[in-house]
Protein backbone atom coordinates (compact mmCIF):
# COMPACT_ATOMS: atom_id res chain seq x y z
CA UNK A 1 0.00 0.00 0.00
CA UNK A 2 2.85 2.35 0.81
CA UNK A 3 4.40 1.68 -2.59
CA UNK A 4 1.23 2.79 -4.38
CA UNK A 5 1.09 6.01 -2.39
CA UNK A 6 4.74 6.67 -3.17
CA UNK A 7 4.17 5.98 -6.87
CA UNK A 8 1.17 8.34 -6.95
CA UNK A 9 3.18 11.02 -5.09
CA UNK A 10 5.98 10.78 -7.66
CA UNK A 11 3.67 10.61 -10.73
CA UNK A 12 1.24 13.37 -9.66
CA UNK A 13 3.49 16.36 -10.53
CA UNK A 14 4.24 14.92 -13.98
CA UNK A 15 0.56 14.29 -14.65
CA UNK A 16 -0.27 17.83 -13.54
CA UNK A 17 2.32 19.29 -15.91
CA UNK A 18 0.96 17.19 -18.78
CA UNK A 19 -2.57 18.34 -17.93
CA UNK A 20 -1.53 22.00 -17.89
CA UNK A 21 0.24 21.67 -21.26
CA UNK A 22 -2.77 19.89 -22.77
CA UNK A 23 -5.20 22.53 -21.50
CA UNK A 24 -2.97 25.30 -22.89
CA UNK A 25 -2.83 23.67 -26.32
CA UNK A 26 -6.61 23.19 -26.33
CA UNK A 27 -7.05 26.87 -25.49
CA UNK A 28 -4.81 27.94 -28.40
CA UNK A 29 -6.63 25.59 -30.76
CA UNK A 30 -10.02 27.00 -29.74
CA UNK A 31 -8.74 30.58 -30.23
CA UNK A 32 -7.64 29.65 -33.77
CA UNK A 33 -11.06 28.13 -34.48
CA UNK A 34 -12.79 31.28 -33.26
CA UNK A 35 -10.54 33.50 -35.38
CA UNK A 36 -11.17 31.37 -38.48
CA UNK A 37 -14.92 31.45 -37.91
CA UNK A 38 -14.87 35.22 -37.42
CA UNK A 39 -12.89 35.69 -40.63
CA UNK A 40 -15.28 33.50 -42.62
CA UNK A 41 -18.25 35.33 -41.13
CA UNK A 42 -16.85 38.73 -42.05
CA UNK A 43 -16.17 37.58 -45.62
CA UNK A 44 -19.72 36.29 -45.98
CA UNK A 45 -21.10 39.50 -44.50
CA UNK A 46 -19.14 41.52 -47.07
CA UNK A 47 -20.46 39.31 -49.89
CA UNK A 48 -24.02 39.71 -48.65
CA UNK A 49 -23.58 43.47 -48.36
CA UNK A 50 -22.30 43.69 -51.94
CA UNK A 51 -25.13 41.53 -53.21
CA UNK A 52 -27.69 43.59 -51.30
CA UNK A 53 -26.28 46.82 -52.72
CA UNK A 54 -26.49 45.40 -56.25
CA UNK A 55 -30.10 44.31 -55.73
CA UNK A 56 -31.02 47.71 -54.29
CA UNK A 57 -29.54 49.37 -57.38
CA UNK A 58 -31.58 47.09 -59.65
CA UNK A 59 -34.77 47.89 -57.73
CA UNK A 60 -34.06 51.61 -58.08
CA UNK A 61 -33.70 51.20 -61.85
CA UNK A 62 -36.94 49.22 -62.05
CA UNK A 63 -38.77 51.80 -59.94
CA UNK A 64 -37.51 54.57 -62.21
CA UNK A 65 -38.65 52.69 -65.32
CA UNK A 66 -42.09 52.04 -63.87
CA UNK A 67 -42.62 55.56 -62.55
CA UNK A 68 -41.30 57.26 -65.69
CA UNK A 69 -43.35 55.18 -68.09
CA UNK A 70 -45.90 53.53 -65.83
CA UNK A 71 -48.87 53.53 -68.19
CA UNK A 72 -46.73 52.65 -71.19
CA UNK A 73 -45.28 49.59 -69.43
CA UNK A 74 -48.77 48.32 -68.56
CA UNK A 75 -49.82 48.73 -72.20
CA UNK A 76 -46.73 46.85 -73.39
CA UNK A 77 -47.39 44.00 -70.96
CA UNK A 78 -50.96 43.64 -72.20
CA UNK A 79 -49.73 43.70 -75.82
CA UNK A 80 -47.29 40.89 -75.02
CA UNK A 81 -50.09 38.87 -73.42
CA UNK A 82 -52.26 39.37 -76.50
CA UNK A 83 -49.38 38.32 -78.76
CA UNK A 84 -48.78 35.20 -76.67
CA UNK A 85 -52.45 34.21 -77.00
CA UNK A 86 -52.18 34.54 -80.79
CA UNK A 87 -48.98 32.49 -80.85
CA UNK A 88 -50.51 29.76 -78.68
CA UNK A 89 -53.67 29.57 -80.78
CA UNK A 90 -51.65 28.28 -83.74
CA UNK A 91 -52.20 29.07 -87.38
CA UNK A 92 -53.45 27.31 -90.47
CA UNK A 93 -55.88 24.49 -90.91
CA UNK A 94 -55.23 21.10 -89.36
CA UNK A 95 -54.49 18.37 -91.88
CA UNK A 96 -56.68 15.31 -92.18
CA UNK A 97 -54.20 12.49 -92.50
CA UNK A 98 -56.93 9.95 -93.19
CA UNK A 99 -57.75 11.72 -96.49
CA UNK A 100 -54.08 11.83 -97.46
CA UNK A 101 -53.63 15.60 -97.21
CA UNK A 102 -50.04 16.78 -97.23
CA UNK A 103 -48.20 19.85 -96.23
Amino acid sequence: MGEIIGLVAVAAPFLMVLGIVWIGSQKKLEEKRIAATAEMSSEKAAQYAAQTAELEQRVRVLERIVTDRGYDVATQIEALRDQQEVDNAGSGTPLNIAKGERV
